[in-house]
């Protein structure tokens, strides 16, 4: 089996799935950010202010890459991992790619009392709508394509599973 690599905005869903996931198929799963916390010595946040956006998106490329090369892992990503195409082109290439959404309302609900996101700094709301404009469309190259809203943890996973089978070892229809 190949790795599956789940992508989307945060507050999707994208950890909470993939540990169920990771139980379903019996496969491994690592949190892209986690995996860059413990290499890197320090929090997401801290790495932010500390060396930059920049710095954390080259990390997060590299490991990224790592993991992949590894695999087969279901490997859960930050939100912005799509940005790059470097990334794209890596999880389309070592993995199935898997893109969770939800309605705009829901993510903001889902963030409004999450602190640890350095991206929704001065304000959950205003935030999360500028950073689905900006993102609109980013995610839609993933071949599997679940929304999260209203769904519970055993029915997205059973939505994955049931593509996954549909597209087959090879990720491709």
């Amino acid at each position: 089996m190949k790795n599956v690599v789940l992508v989307g905005f945060m507050g999707t869903g994208k950890t909470t799935i993939g540990a169920a996931l990771s139980k379903e198929l019996g496969i491994s799963q690592i949190d892209l950010d986690e995996f860059i916390v413990k290499r890197e010595g320090c929090s997401i946040p801290e790495l932010f202010a500390e060396k930059g956006e920049a710095y954390f998106r080259d990390a997060e490329s590299n490991y990224l890459e790592e993991l992949l090369a590894e695999g087969p892992h279901i490997v859960t990503t930050g939100g912005g991992v799509v940005l790059r195409q470097r990334n794209v082109q890596a999880m389309v290439t070592n993995g199935t790619v898997v893109a969770l959404s939800a309605s705009e309302e829901e993510l903001i609900r889902r963030l409004a009392n999450d602190t640890g996101r350095p991206l929704l700094a001065g304000g959950v709301e205003q935030r999360v709508r500028t950073l689905l404009a900006e993102r609109a469309g980013a995610y839609d190259f993933a071949p599997i394509q679940i929304d999260t809203t209203g769904k519970s943890v055993p029915q997205i996973v059973e939505e994955i599973v049931r593509q996954l089978t549909e597209i087959g070892p090879g990720g491709e229809d």
